[in-house]
């Protein structure tokens, strides 16, 4: 199974919970420091929120497509290069209180997309540091 994830930076993370929690009918399935993230059952969705400053409007942060495996994140890397798009592929990286492999790409309006497979739970946000500004390119 893939589903697509949303991620929010958002300014009022515990008021984002609340409305989210709501909104979808379901508690969030990780909850760290400035940071929760909503496995979604109906419809089939990831929601990410990162804490921004306190009181900004809820901004994008990056999109992405959660697979299943390794191998199916190299199959996308071979497939997205192969369509002529430049990628940045990320082995066994933390990031999001997980251990990763994932491969960016930008859109035309340069928003990051990610497409990306959780290895395992990390207790730290980033292997670089334990915040959520420096996760994603």
């Amino acid at each position: 199974m893939s589903r697509v994830q949303l991620a929010l930076r958002v300014g009022d993370l515990a008021g984002s919970i609340d409305f989210y929690s709501k909104l979808f009918g379901t508690e969030p399935a990780k909850l760290r420091p400035g940071y929760a993230n909503f496995a979604v059952a109906e419809p089939t969705l990831k929601l990410v929120l990162l804490e921004g400053e306190p009181g900004q409007d809820t901004v994008l942060d990056h999109l992405g497509v959660e697979v299943e495996s390794t191998e199916d994140v190299n199959a996308a890397s071979k497939r997205l290069t192969g369509e002529g798009l430049e990628t940045l592929t990320e082995d066994n990286t933390t990031c999001c209180y997980a251990v990763q492999d994932k491969v960016w790409v930008h859109g035309p309006g340069q928003e990051p997309w990610e497409v990306y497979t959780v290895k395992a739970d990390s207790p730290t946000f980033d292997s670089a540091a334990p915040n959520p500004e420096s996760c994603c390119p």
